[in-house]
């Protein structure tokens, strides 16, 4: 790897993962579970459509999710993302591979397992909310705990404080239909975080609602993230929202994963023309590391000075730059890894301008 490559290295082996996936397929169709190992599997979608009328929706994909990461997968529609967070819990069965969560196979799980797993170790947050009309935000939020036979006491206590954690304090006593579509979803993340799983997925919870009450809802997530702590799997299709929220992003085109990376790596080195067409509008001042534009000093060349950290976003560091009497020193933790003056941030934001006119 290079060293912009290793800045942020969330991979971990399958016994620390949260969720480790390898080899991941879904085909839909008559002997679907033929096509793996023959050489019908290196065709594209299209082809194979054509010769055997299976559709691959998901081909394999592999990846590791680390404890606390916000792993966002996302695509355009048809890309197979909601396919794939739909194999992670078996709501949808793979054609081959494993799924393994916190070291555990959930692949080869009985009913039982698998139930305890919904249950108690993983919740879904869905575009559409799915909240029980007939039953009050309170009641609402306690259901995954009725069912799983939590005491009314207790899942009632444990309901308020996650009403109160997503902001809808004073509205515990209200039906659905009496919320906005914002706080119908607060509530479906409080009915979510009740359970207190060891991994959220969201699959496009934002993708219904207006882009003010999206933007405040991308905020509640990160702000619950670094309230809470949770590992997440968060499911777009909408670039911006995958860089504001996510650690890693992994990209999918036609089932297959493009690219997986930083939000930096993402926009700053993508995979190929597909990826570079994506983020080809992204204001990257706004995305880019100081990181990306540093370089090597000269010799006797800023000595002493100020110092910034390499993860800063340019744009959030600009200012520091533009302000100091010659190079800042810029430190990956303690150790001195380059330097960074006006002409390099300024290359950025020209180039910016010019991409965007």
């Amino acid at each position: 790897m290079t060293q912009i490559e290793e800045q942020r290295d969330f991979t971990a082996t399958e016994g620390q993962a949260a969720l480790s996936v390898r080899e991941l397929w879904k085909i839909f169709g008559d002997k679907a579970d033929k096509v793996i190992g023959t050489p019908d599997a290196g065709l594209s979608r299209k082809e194979l459509q054509a010769k055997t009328g299976c559709v691959t929706a998901v081909k394999d994909v592999s990846f590791d999710v680390a404890p606390g990461e916000v792993f966002v997968v996302m695509g355009l529609s048809g890309s197979g993302k909601s396919t794939l967070v739909r194999l992670l819990t078996r709501l949808i069965e793979p054609t081959h591979g494993t799924v393994q969560m916190g070291g555990e196979d959930i692949t080869s799980a009985d009913e039982h397992k698998l139930r305890e797993l919904r249950r108690k170790h993983v919740a879904m947050v869905f575009q559409h909310f799915g909240l029980l009309p007939h039953r009050k935000v309170i009641d609402n939020v306690a259901f995954g705990l009725e069912v799983r036979g939590e005491n009314k006491t207790v899942r009632r206590n444990r309901a308020q404080e996650m009403v109160d954690l997503v902001g809808l304090s004073g509205y515990e006593n209200s039906f659905p239909d009496q919320l906005s579509g914002g706080m119908q979803q607060r509530v479906g993340l409080a009915r979510a975080l009740a359970a207190d799983p060891q991994l959220m997925m969201f699959d496009e919870p934002f993708s219904a609602l207006d882009p003010l009450i999206r933007r405040d809802m991308q905020n509640e997530v990160i702000r619950l993230h670094h309230e809470v702590g949770k590992t997440m799997v968060f499911i777009t299709h909408d670039l911006a929202e995958a860089l504001k929220l996510g650690d890693r992003i992994l990209i999918m085109r036609d089932g297959e994963v493009v690219q997986i990376g930083t939000p930096d790596q993402v926009v700053g080195a993508p995979a190929d023309d597909y990826v570079k067409d994506f983020v080809s509008e992204v204001p990257k001042s706004h995305v880019l590391t100081l990181r990306w534009v540093m370089r090597d000093p000269e010799p006797g060349e800023a000595e002493d000075g100020p110092v910034l950290q390499a993860d800063r976003i340019v744009s959030e560091a600009a200012r520091e730059v533009l302000d100091a009497h010659g190079p800042v020193r810029v430190f990956d933790g303690d150790k001195f890894v380059g330097i960074v003056d006006d002409e390099d941030i300024l290359r950025v934001v020209v180039a910016e301008e010019e991409a965007s006119s």
